[in-house]
């Protein structure tokens, strides 16, 4: 039983396939330290000096001594790579040149500093993403990372030490590399080696004692390299687990939502969120809820919550979008959907009212939070100064509008109320001052409904209560009825004014609906690839309004630019680099993106099942903002759906293709049926007769021989008609026919052709009517001999024994004719028996045919510039009558000799 349970164990899958992915390209060696000076780069060195050793091809493409001896002298007998140089504010800077490793091609180069930020105009913004691509070409790397540069550490490093990060790398780098090796020592030898001036200059190394170098931080730091090298490590040991089906103790599966706000807390959340999944080793999710103009009205929050979820994606997150009023509700209705165990939100600060409530966003969602864990990440007391403000809004322009429109309607409110109170006794001037609110509420929001029901309490108590023009109440009913009247006021002014917003929502994403239907309208009717790039191109200009480029890979595999509206002629160097980066990669490319972010366009890929298949460029109106959610959802789903349609269009060109080469395949086969057929069978009478007569020759009599001799000639002249017939199509089809454009005389051709079919075919009786004065027309003798000849023998086969030629003037055109009196051709066949190896009908015993005669003569026909046609039945309701058309050139006639 126990061996039945060893052999049921497998592999994980998963497991599996990782370690395929990771064999594909290039492995990565990551040497880690705490801080600067711990020897990342001379142990780095060492170790590929050993391998230099052992003739592994080696060669170091950039490695930053900082004046240390010892690590200059490593480098002795080592390739080093010229590095690029570049301008820049009037200073030289060196760079690692990327083009010069690939085009050099070692198998193992050494890159320091990974988190280095490359100076502008560089192909990349940063040197790990130099090192992804020298991965993707498949070369080791080696490299060096500091721990206070991982993306998820920079926040906690800059709390501890007081000094912030600015170079930082994501952790999916450390995560994907195939070694983590730490290069250790205690704060004190390191302290030793600052002091000694083996790290900095002395001047430098003090500065950095008194501030950076303190032994608490570097306590700290090492506590963090450590505590990140052996998750690496644990990692490395489930995947030996799972991909060799060890059995173990696995942790249960845990699943994080991280919830981003508006605030300046989102992302320190966002990295603690990402801290708390790498340590759970679990998927994690950052979920944004969109409230009604929530974000519309104000850029900077905009920015940050754009800011946040870019974040999350590089630090290996899924990013979400949802809209609703209640922002607790459905942050845990999606939590609830996706199975999330653990929650993770910024502690929001609550107001006055809503702490008296006990309704602050964090306190909300840890009551209503069920089983879900809820982790709360505090604000920090080493926040930047700016990040103190108070979260208030600055009022807008739409917000003093809509005050000023509260203070419009409720001045006109008060008007009408003294016009009727004065003239009418009017009861209940309340009800005018209402419809004030809710006017202010439909046309400009909650804000201005608020504001309206202020200004209309204090309002009705100076005009209109007891004594008036007093903020002074008399009666105390009186004051119940104006608080009643505030809140009535305010509760339906703020409900109008969601009725409002909510109606602006849907009316805005049913036209952005209505825009992708009718774009899914005008694709479904593209009839081919070039339709829908322009039907794509001009969509998303409309809908973004940007400019927009497409360009595809014709077959020379060179990106080329297909369609552009507005028009763009061509692009410059950087923006085809960009645009050929988006189809190799599959990835973003260009303006705002992390692949050179300094060109104009962005450009995004048209991902398909068969893989990229074209790239789609936009270049915004305006360049210094990001897109704005709902344009980002917008060309999302305009790729998303040109991507489908060009994969329709491919599958339908390829569809045709196939169907072609599946008639050529149809036609190979008959045409192979019927070369075997009818070359055979003359072959065999021919081979026959000559056996018959090299063996009995001597003993047969002369009549008998005569019937052999007769027989191979007669075989003999089918083979060779059959072969002409095939040369006559050949030639036809290759477009190497040429016939002579002579006067011909009709009447010399039928004699002739008819004289040839009473030698080929005795039994066949041949009528010819021809008009006197015929014209001579153009072209060929021998062709046209040959049409009526090839008519001939097809009447002979099909038509019975006898057959008439006819010919006559019509107008501008001479009408010749061959009709048999045999069953004729059904109405449906009139057309398909001028296709080749076409042969319907009965032969009556003869020999049929091989399809190819009536092909041939509407080819020769056309060449000759006629037409011909079949007619059936011909005459009384039987038979078959093919009818020839020819031009007639301008010229005297000839009268046909008798």
């Amino acid at each position: 039983m126990a061996e039945a349970e060893r052999d049921e164990r497998r592999p994980d899958p998963d497991a599996l396939l990782a370690l395929a992915e990771q064999e594909k390209g290039g492995k990565l060696r990551v040497f880690l330290g705490a801080a600067p000076g711990v020897g990342k780069t001379y142990a780095m060195l060492a170790r590929a000096r050993a391998l230099k050793v052992d003739g592994v091809d080696i060669v170091i493409g950039l490695v930053e001594c900082h004046g240390r001896r010892e690590t200059e002298a490593l480098l002795e007998g080592l390739e080093v790579l010229p590095r690029r140089k570049i301008e820049y504010r009037g200073r030289m800077l060196e760079e690692f040149d990327v083009d010069a490793a690939l085009a050099r091609r070692p198998k193992l180069i050494v890159v320091d500093e990974l988190a280095h930020t490359n100076a502008p105009d560089s192909r990349h913004p940063k040197r790990w993403q130099d090192i992804e691509e020298l991965l993707d070409a498949g070369i080791d790397v080696w490299t060096a990372l500091n721990i206070q540069h991982l993306e998820s550490l920079a926040d906690v490093v800059s709390r501890i030490t007081g000094v912030a990060v600015r170079e930082t790398a994501p952790d999916r780098v450390l995560q994907d590399a195939a070694d983590v090796i730490l290069v250790d020592i205690t704060p004190d030898e390191l302290l030793q080696r600052l002091k000694e001036g083996k790290v900095y200059v002395p001047e430098t190394a003090k500065r950095a004692i008194d501030n950076f170098f303190t032994a608490r931080n570097l306590t700290a730091l090492r506590e963090l390299a450590l505590r990140r090298t052996a998750e690496r490590v644990d990692d490395q040991m489930v995947d030996y687990l799972r991909q060799n089906a060890i059995e173990g103790p696995w942790a249960t599966s845990e699943r994080l939502l991280v919830c981003v706000g508006t605030d300046r807390l989102s992302e320190q959340v966002v990295r603690a969120g990402a801290r708390l999944a790498t340590g759970l080793n679990a998927p994690w999710i950052a979920l944004h809820v969109e409230q009604s103009g929530d974000e519309q009205d104000d850029p900077e929050r905009t920015k940050r919550v754009d800011d946040a979820l870019r974040l999350a994606e590089r630090l290996g997150g899924e990013v979400e979008r949802i809209s609703g009023h209640d922002v607790v509700e459905e942050a845990l209705r999606f939590a609830l959907r996706e199975n999330i165990t653990q929650i993770v939100i910024g502690r929001s600060h609550a107001g006055f009212l809503a702490r008296l409530r006990g309704r602050s966003l964090t306190e909300e969602v840890m009551r209503r939070s069920a089983e879900i864990a809820v982790q709360v990440v505090p604000a920090g007391g080493r926040e930047p100064v700016e990040t103190r403000r108070p979260s208030a809004r600055t009022p807008s322009a739409k917000f003093w509008l809509g005050v000023a429109a509260a203070l419009v309607s409720v001045t006109l409110a008060v008007g009408l109320g003294w016009l009727l109170d004065t003239w009418l006794r009017f009861p209940n001037l309340s009800l005018i001052f209402l419809a004030s609110v809710v006017f202010c509420a439909l046309n400009f929001g909650v804000e201005s409904a608020v504001a309206a029901s202020v200004l209309s309490f204090l309002a009705f108590d100076f005009f209109f209560t007891d004594p008036r023009y007093e903020f002074t109440i008399a009666q105390p009913h009186e004051i119940l009825s104006l608080l009643v009247y505030l809140s009535v006021a305010i509760v339906t002014g703020t409900l109008a004014g969601r009725v409002r917003e909510q109606s602006q929502n849907m009316r805005t994403r049913a036209q952005a609906a209505q825009s992708l239907f009718e774009f899914s309208r005008k694709l479904s009717s593209a009839a081919n690839l070039d339709d829908v790039l322009w039907a794509a191109a001009i969509h998303a200009q409309k809908a973004l309004d940007a400019k927009c480029i497409v360009l595809l890979v014709p077959d020379d595999g060179e990106l080329r630019v297909s369609t552009a509206w507005p028009p763009i002629d061509r692009l410059d160097a950087g923006e085809g680099g960009a645009a050929r980066w988006a189809f190799d990669k599959a990835e973003p490319a260009g303006w705002r993106t992390a692949t050179l972010p300094n060109v104009r366009l962005q450009f995004r890929p048209l991902a398909t099942t068969r893989g990229v298949v074209a790239v789609l460029g936009v270049e915004p109106q305006k360049s210094d903002e990001p897109l704005s959610t709902q344009a980002e959802r917008m060309l999302m789903s305009i790729l998303e759906q040109t991507a489908i349609a060009i994969d329709r269009s491919l599958l339908v060109g390829e569809s045709v293709k196939a169907a072609a080469l599946e008639e050529n395949e149809k036609l190979r086969t008959t045409l192979l049926a019927s070369l075997s057929h009818d070359l055979r069978t003359p072959l065999a009478s021919i081979t026959g007769a000559v056996t018959s007569l090299r063996q009995l020759g001597d003993r047969m009599t002369a009549a008998d021989r005569q019937d052999l001799l007769a027989s191979i000639e007669e075989e003999s002249g089918r083979l060779s008609r059959f072969v002409v017939n095939l040369l006559d199509m050949s030639r036809i089809e290759s477009g190497a026919l040429n016939p002579r454009r002579e006067l011909v005389d009709i009447g010399d051709v039928v004699r002739y052709a008819v004289e040839r079919s009473r030698k080929e075919f005795p039994q066949l009786t041949t009528s010819v009517s021809l008009e006197r004065d015929l014209p001579l027309i153009r072209g060929d003798a021998n062709l046209l001999s040959q049409i009526l000849f090839n008519l001939l023998d097809n009447a002979h086969k099909y038509g019975g024994d006898s057959a008439a030629i006819y010919a006559r003037r019509d107008g501008s055109d001479l009408i010749l004719s061959v009709t048999d009196e045999g069953p004729g051709v059904k109405p449906a066949d009139l057309e398909r028996i001028f296709e080749k190896f076409y042969r319907g009908g009965r032969v009556d015993g003869r020999k049929a045919g091989t399809g190819l005669g009536l092909s041939i003569c509407r080819g020769l026909v056309e060449a000759m510039g006629g037409t011909i046609i079949a007619q059936s039945p011909a005459i009384r309701r039987r038979g078959t009558r093919i009818v020839m058309r020819f031009p007639v050139p301008e010229q005297p006639r000839r009268e046909v000799a008798a």
